[in-house]
C-alpha cells in the first residue's frame, strides 16, 4: 500500500490556494419573501454560504496617504499639521531606535533582565500617539513605550522602570523591564499575561462613559499584536464593548509574527479587521508604516469612538523587524534577508523622512543634531539609572493589594524577615544583595515594620 506524503510547504500553498478560491460574500435574493421576525434579514431560497465581507472574496483594502518615497498618493488627504507637528513626531519616531539599541545591548551585558523594541513600529505608535487626546485612557501591550514619550515620559522615567530603581514611581522595582505605567500621563500599567488588557479597556471605556465629566470626552485606547488577537479576551473586549456598549477604541499591531508564528499560521480569515464587522464595529485597516495614514485613521476612529460611545476597530499593518524580545532569535524561524529587505524598502522613519525634506521641514544637518542631542540624554539618564539604588525593601510588599493588608503578605513579609535576622548580616551572597536596595533592608533588622 502506496501513502501520498505531501510537504509543509507544499500543504500550506494549497491551502492558501484553496482559500482565495473559496471566498465568497452575501448575497441578496432576486425577488422579495419578507424578512425574519423582529430582523431585517431578508428571506432567500437560495442556499448560499459566505465568508468573506468583501465583494467577490477580495481582501479589505488598506489605507494609505505616502508611498514608500514619502510622496503623497493622488487623492489623499494630507492631516492638517503644521511643520512643528510634523518635526515633532519625525523626532518622536527617530529617537524611538536610539533608546531600543542601547537598552537591548545593556541587556545582553546583563545589567536588565528583559527588553523588547518596536524597530519597524514606529509609526503605528507615534501616529497614533499623536492623533489622541493627553487625557485618554491607553492601556498597552508592551511595545508602546513611544505613547508614553509623546506624553511626556522622561528618559529618567524609561530607565528608572527598566532598572527598577528607586525613582520607579509605578512599580517601585516589581515589575519587568518595559512594563511601564503612568498614572499622570493616564497609562494603565503594562502586565505580561497576553491580551488581559483588551476586555479591561473595554471596561475602562464604560467607566468614562458613566462618568458625567468625561462622557462624551475621551476614550480607552488598547493596543494589541495579532496574536493576541486569538486570544478569547480580544473577543470578550470587542462584545462588550459594541454590546454594552462603551467608548473603547482597539488598535491591532498586525506586525506578521506572534513570537516564531507567522500571521499566515494565525488566522483563515482576512486578518483581523475582517472581525470587526462581526461585532458590528467601525472598521478600518491602515499601513501602520505611513504615519500620516496612521494619524488620520486613529484620529477619526476615536471621534467616532467619543461620539458614539462604542468600540471601533484599527488594523495596522506593519513589520516586525527586531527579535520579538532578548528572550528571541528570530532569524531561526524568518531568513534574514527577508528582515533586510523589509528594512531598506519599507522604512517608516525614512518614508517620513523623505516627506519632510520635500517640503524643506527637514535637513541632513537636522538629523544629526538631533541624533546627537538624543543620545547624549539617553546616556545622561542610563548612567543615572544604573547608579541608583533600588526601592527600599520593604516596597517587595506595598502596592501589591487594595485596602486591607491580607494575612498572606503580612505572612511573607515576616518569613522574610526571620530569613534576613538570621543570613542578611553574615552570608555574602545576601550582604551583596542587599546593597542594592535603599537602606539596605535596615528596616527589617531594626524591628520599623
Amino acid at each position: 500500500m502506496f501513502r501520498l506524503i505531501r510537504s509543509p510547504y507544499y500543504a500550506h500553498r494549497t491551502l492558501r490556494a484553496c482559500r482565495g478560491l473559496a471566498s465568497t460574500t452575501p448575497q441578496l435574493p432576486a425577488q422579495s419573501h419578507g424578512h425574519l421576525p423582529t430582523s431585517q434579514s431578508p428571506i432567500t431560497p437560495k442556499l448560499h454560504f459566505f465568508n468573506s465581507v468583501m465583494e467577490e472574496g477580495k481582501q479589505i483594502p488598506t489605507y494609505r496617504v505616502l508611498d514608500g518615497v514619502g510622496k503623497p498618493l493622488e487623492g489623499a488627504e494630507l492631516p492638517e499639521i503644521d511643520q512643528a507637528m510634523a518635526r515633532r513626531m519625525y523626532e518622536q519616531m527617530v529617537q524611538l531606535p536610539i533608546i531600543d539599541n542601547l537598552l537591548y545591548n545593556v541587556q545582553r551585558q546583563g545589567k536588565i533582565s528583559f527588553y523588547m523594541t518596536a524597530h519597524g513600529e514606529e509609526a503605528t505608535l507615534i501616529g497614533s500617539a499623536a492623533a489622541l487626546a493627553a487625557d485618554d485612557e491607553v492601556l498597552g501591550q508592551y511595545r508602546e513605550m513611544g505613547v508614553l514619550l509623546w506624553r511626556g515620559f522622561t528618559y529618567d522615567e524609561v530607565m528608572a522602570q527598566c532598572f527598577g530603581n528607586e525613582a520607579d514611581a509605578a512599580t517601585k522595582g516589581k515589575q519587568m523591564p518595559v512594563h511601564f505605567g503612568s498614572k499622570a500621563l493616564h497609562f494603565h500599567t503594562i502586565s505580561s499575561p497576553l491580551a488581559t488588557q483588551i476586555p479591561q479597556a473595554a471596561g475602562v471605556a464604560y467607566a468614562l462613559k458613566r462618568d458625567p465629566l468625561r462622557r462624551g470626552k475621551n476614550c480607552a485606547v488598547v493596543y494589541f499584536g495579532e496574536g493576541a488577537a486569538s486570544e478569547g479576551d480580544f473577543h470578550a473586549g470587542m462584545l462588550l464593548a459594541s454590546t454594552i456598549p462603551s467608548p473603547t477604541l482597539f488598535i491591532a499591531r498586525n506586525n506578521g509574527f506572534a513570537i516564531s508564528t507567522p500571521a499566515s499560521e494565525q488566522y483563515h480569515g482576512d486578518g483581523i479587521a475582517a472581525r470587526g464587522p462581526g461585532y458590528g464595529v467601525d472598521t478600518i485597516r491602515v499601513d501602520g508604516n505611513d504615519i500620516l495614514a496612521v494619524y488620520n485613521a486613529v484620529k477619526e476612529a476615536r471621534r467616532r469612538c467619543v461620539e458614539e460611545g462604542r468600540g471601533v476597530l484599527v488594523e495596522a499593518m506593519t513589520y516586525r523587524v527586531g527579535h520579538h524580545s532578548t528572550s528571541d532569535d528570530s532569524f531561526a524561524y524568518r531568513p534574514r534577508q527577508e528582515v533586510e529587505d523589509r528594512k531598506r524598502i519599507d522604512n517608516p522613519i525614512a518614508r517620513f523622512r523623505k516627506f519632510l525634506e520635500s517640503r524643506g521641514w527637514w535637513s541632513d544637518a537636522d538629523e544629526e543634531q538631533y541624533k546627537d542631542k538624543v543620545k547624549k540624554e539617553v546616556m545622561q539618564a542610563f548612567r543615572k539609572g544604573e547608579s541608583m539604588p533600588r526601592a527600599e525593601l520593604k516596597e517587595l510588599f506595598s502596592d501589591v493589594y487594595g485596602g486591607e493588608e491580607p494575612w498572606n503578605i503580612k505572612e511573607q513579609r515576616d518569613e522574610l524577615k526571620a530569613l534576613l535576622k538570621k543570613y542578611g548580616r553574615d552570608w555574602e551572597p545576601w550582604k551583596n544583595e542587599l546593597k542594592k536596595y535603599k537602606g539596605e533592608g535596615k528596616e527589617f533588622f531594626d524591628d520599623k515594620i
